[in-house]
C-alpha cells in the first residue's frame, strides 16, 4: 500500500466520482420536480382550481327571468305582460300539455281509460324542451303505466293521486336516463274517462 494518490491508466488522477454524484443528483431533483408539475398541471395533485359548472336546470323565482324560456309564437303573448302573485310558492310554474290524449286498456278489466295530461315545473326551460323532444318515450312509459292500473284506483280521488305521482315519476325516469336531471313537480289530468 502506497502513499501515492490513486491513478488510472495513463497517470490521470480519477476525478469523475463527485461529478457523476452531482449529476446525478441534479437529474433526481430535476426528474421529481418535472413529475409534480405534471401531476399539479394534470390536477391529479393539489386538486382543480377551475370550479365546475352545474349544468342541472335552476329553479326560476317568479319574476325572475329564465334564460332557456321557450320562444313565443307570433300573436301569442303580444301586449300582455304576465304579473305573478305575491303569494304562494316563491318560484315560478310554467306547465307542458302533452299534445295527443292517452287511451289504454286497463289491468285484469275490460274498462279503457281516456286521457289528456299535462305536466309542471319549477325549473327553467330546458326542462319543458326536454318534455317536447322526448315526449314519444315518454308517452310509451306512461301507456305502460296506465295498462298497468287497476280501474278502482280512477274511481277515487286518492287513487288519481297515486297514479299522478306514479306518471309524475315515470316522466322523471325517462328525462333522467335521457338528459340525466327530471325536473317535473306534479302530473295533471286535463281530461279523464273510464269506460
Amino acid at each position: 500500500m502506497s502513499d501515492k494518490p490513486d491513478k488510472t491508466e495513463g497517470g490521470k488522477k480519477k476525478k469523475g466520482g463527485l461529478m457523476k454524484i452531482v449529476i446525478l443528483a441534479v437529474v433526481v431533483v430535476g426528474g421529481a420536480g418535472g413529475g409534480a408539475y405534471g401531476l399539479a398541471a394534470s390536477g391529479i395533485v393539489g386538486g382543480s382550481h377551475e370550479v365546475e359548472e352545474d349544468h342541472e336546470p335552476k329553479l326560476i323565482l317568479k319574476g325572475g327571468e329564465d334564460p332557456y324560456a321557450p320562444v313565443a309564437k307570433e300573436g301569442e303573448g303580444e301586449g300582455v305582460q304576465f304579473v305573478h302573485g305575491e303569494g304562494g310558492d316563491k318560484y315560478r310554474v310554467a306547465y307542458y300539455t302533452f299534445a295527443d290524449e292517452f287511451t289504454s286498456n286497463l289491468r285484469d278489466s275490460d274498462a279503457l281509460v281516456q286521457m289528456t295530461l299535462a305536466a309542471s315545473t319549477r325549473r327553467d326551460g330546458r326542462v319543458l324542451m326536454w318534455l317536447k323532444e322526448h315526449e314519444l318515450a315518454i308517452r310509451s312509459q306512461l301507456l305502460v303505466d296506465l295498462a298497468d292500473t287497476d280501474e278502482l284506483d280512477l274511481v277515487s280521488p286518492a287513487g288519481k293521486e297515486r297514479l299522478q305521482k306514479r306518471l309524475t315519476k315515470s316522466i322523471n325516469d325517462v328525462l333522467e336516463d335521457n338528459e340525466g336531471f327530471g325536473g317535473v313537480d306534479q302530473v295533471y289530468f286535463r281530461t279523464l274517462i273510464v269506460q
